[in-house]
């Protein structure tokens, strides 16, 4: 059979990686054998927490896929976060929770709500099509859940994800508190990671009007550890603002315990933060109280003030 490349986002994190594991048995269970599940970038520590727990193998890595290849998106439908080649490609399915970013000329299978994460939905479409959730994809599932919504802490969260983990634990057989701290914490180790790497960590590449942006998010258990970093990652920052002719890059480091997030904040544009949350930037960084979520409490936010 054809095979059919199920994937998620650029700079994957653990969402986009489950969903594209769980929506691969998901097509297989329907009759799809040429489903494949893939990633377009590297696992980051706490999907590989994740992996390890499972003891199972992260989908296959790859850039692009061959002209009209049948694919199917998990967790984004922007194609500025997916293949270069996006618009030369059979799009048959998107499961997301994002905004719609997604133009195409055919109609398509398209499911998209405003749910904490993707796995929600997931959980939705197995028990509406009669799909048994078995302990591995019931772990996927809820993984990305507590993750997407730092411990069902976040604005993000729905009662539909905190029903949807209540039940993945129990098949799970996990506490998901204990279990989700861990993960979370796991992730939180940039003890090996280069200034590079931890700049591209979950970086999102958003336009706020006219104010050309990323925005990168990097969560820890302690702010202070990164803040250590500040110069090397500011330098670096810098850098990239120059080469990708950026009007603003904020880096967001977030406190998984206490839920607030300390910003640095770099470009031309940076006075934009101060506007957006009342705060004043002293030496590009600002401590943003209760700020969590880039997709409730960032974007719609800094747009609004742009």
């Amino acid at each position: 059979m054809e095979k059919t490349y199920i994937f998620g986002h650029k700079n994957p994190d653990t969402d986009s990686i489950t969903s594209s594991l769980v929506m691969t048995n998901f097509e297989k269970k329907l009759g799809n054998t040429g489903a494949v599940a893939c990633r377009l970038g590297n696992i980051n520590k706490e999907t590989e927490y994740v992996l390890n727990y499972l003891g199972i193998e992260a989908p296959e890595l790859i850039e692009k896929v061959e002209e009209g290849a049948n694919v199917i998106l998990v967790d984004h439908n922007s194609p500025k976060e997916s293949i270069d080649n996006l618009d030369k490609v059979n799009i048959l399915k998107v499961v997301d929770h994002h905004k719609i970013a997604l133009e195409t000329s055919y109609p398509l299978f398209y499911r998209a709500e405003a749910v904490g994460c993707t796995e929600t939905i997931m959980y939705k479409l197995y028990k509406e099509n009669g799909i048994e959730i078995d302990k591995t994809i019931a772990t996927l599932m809820v993984s990305a859940i507590i993750s997407d919504t730092l411990l069902l802490k976040s604005p993000t969260t729905t009662d539909d994800d905190r029903k949807a983990v209540k039940e993945l634990s129990e098949i799970a057989g996990i506490n998901p508190e204990v279990y989700g701290l861990e993960m979370l914490k796991a992730g939180t180790d940039l003890s090996s990671f280069s200034i590079d790497e931890i700049l591209n960590l979950d970086a999102k590449k958003i336009d706020f009007k006219e104010v050309k942006s990323i925005v990168n998010q990097v969560n820890t258990a302690d702010i202070s550890d990164v803040m250590t970093l500040k110069a090397d990652l500011e330098a670096r920052m810098n850098q990239i603002i120059n080469e990708e002719g950026l009007d603003l890059f904020m880096l967001l480091i977030t406190d998984i315990v206490n839920s607030n997030s300390q910003v640095i904040a770099l470009g031309k544009s940076a006075s934009l933060v101060e506007k957006a949350y009342g705060v004043k930037l002293e030496n590009n960084t600002a401590l943003l109280k209760g700020v969590v979520s880039r997709k409730k409490q960032v974007v719609p936010v800094m747009t609004e003030n742009a």
